[in-house]
């Protein structure tokens, strides 16, 4: 297993000079996931190459790579029983694989929470697509899906009602809560070059059970508490949660849950923490968080400066496994961590492996949607 080990850490260290040979020759990727499909002429004939890009727990999330292309060409979303053809919330009910793009920039307000089935990817590169002002997008109980390069603002509760949740089902929904993502009872999920701002609720909540799930290359900013990785500390499923947090920007306005977790496991790596004002991570019900190659640049407020967040000390609130390697603390900030002997072989293969914290900012240069035309993104 050692040996394992040492190859997979050449391996990235070979990353991490290919990362600096291609930025210097201006091909505009700084990370290993953009370095898996970026700076192609042919991306947009190729989009399904992004399929094979995903890194951390999510490795192997292909979304709808074996289905056939769906064109979204309207952005209404007047029908909640019998959508449109031609609509977003008309291509995620359908029962097969489908790589669902855009024919134009839009703005797409949804009128309920947009539920969808199993293997899907929503790919708005080249597109400039925003879901704003309405309700967000629900993941429940599926498995397999991308969402890639949308930008989420101003989410809203939704108000319920009868809503199809399939090609051949529909049912009464009770209000969604105004979350921007909500994952529930799914897995094998990957949510990458997003960004999220101004929602109600939450900007992603993953919750019950829910596993395999990679968040990279988003930004995050203007909100209060960002993620919820398990909402109860009764919801024993969640022990099996894995889900890595990378290559993302924590930015203006936010608060914190960047992100608060319960039970499970949470890779959070070579991510920029540039804003909070109460604290970064927090942690309930016996998590284990191991944060690596981070940089955590604190705020002026003396009572701000630790990055952690456990509540009450010697409860069930301060329980887990908490890991600092290579995270890059500046004004400040500082990282309580728990002794531990933690065996990291049973994940190695799930886990990416981090730059040094010094390298954050350039890992999320380009987090958010990317700008891509014809000649690359």
């Amino acid at each position: 297993m050692q040996s394992k080990w040492l190859e997979n850490h050449r391996e990235a260290n070979g990353t991490r000079r290919v990362l600096a040979k291609r930025y210097r020759k201006g091909c505009m990727f700084t990370n290993p996931i953009d370095a898996c499909w970026r700076c192609q002429p042919d991306w947009e004939k190729k989009r399904r190459r992004l399929a094979k890009c995903a890194l951390g727990f999510g490795k192997g999330t292909t979304g709808g790579k074996a289905g056939r292309k769906y064109l979204v060409t309207d952005p209404s979303d007047d029908d909640m029983v019998n959508p449109k053809r031609g609509t977003l919330r008309h291509a995620v009910i359908q029962t097969q694989p489908l790589w669902i793009v855009f024919a134009r920039p839009m703005i797409i307000r949804l009128n309920q929470e947009l539920i969808m089935t199993s293997h899907k990817t929503i790919d708005g590169r080249g597109a400039h697509v925003v879901i704003e002002g309405g309700a967000g997008i629900t993941i429940q109980f599926v498995e397999n899906i991308i969402i890639h390069g949308i930008k989420f603002r101003n989410i809203v509760p939704g108000p319920g009602g009868l809503i199809r949740d399939s090609a051949h089902h529909f049912g009464l929904r009770t209000p969604s809560d105004g979350d921007a993502i909500s994952i529930f009872g799914s897995h094998h999920i990957w949510i990458d070059h997003c960004s999220f701002s101004k929602c109600y609720d939450g900007l992603i909540d993953v919750i019950k059970g829910s596993t395999a799930i990679t968040i990279s290359n988003c930004h995050m900013t203007h909100h209060d508490k960002v993620f919820l990785f398990g909402a109860s500390d009764d919801h024993f499923e969640d022990r099996k949660m894995q889900i890595t947090i990378a290559y993302t920007h924590f930015g203006k306005g936010l608060v914190q849950r960047m992100p608060r977790c319960r039970w499970g496991f949470f890779h959070i790596v070579n991510n920029d923490y540039t804003h909070w004002l109460m604290y970064a991570i927090g942690g309930g019900t016996n998590p284990t968080i191991l944060s690596e190659g981070n940089r955590f640049i604190a705020p002026p407020d003396p009572r701000a400066k630790e990055v952690t967040h456990r509540q009450i000390p010697d409860s069930p609130w301060d329980s887990g496994t908490w890991i600092s390697k290579g995270d890059m603390l500046v004004n400040g900030a500082t990282f309580q961590q728990t002794p531990t002997a933690l065996h990291l072989d049973a994940y190695h293969d799930k886990l990416a492996f981090p730059m040094a914290g010094k390298f954050a900012g350039r890992a999320t240069k380009y987090a958010g949607p990317l700008k891509c035309t014809r000649l690359g993104c």
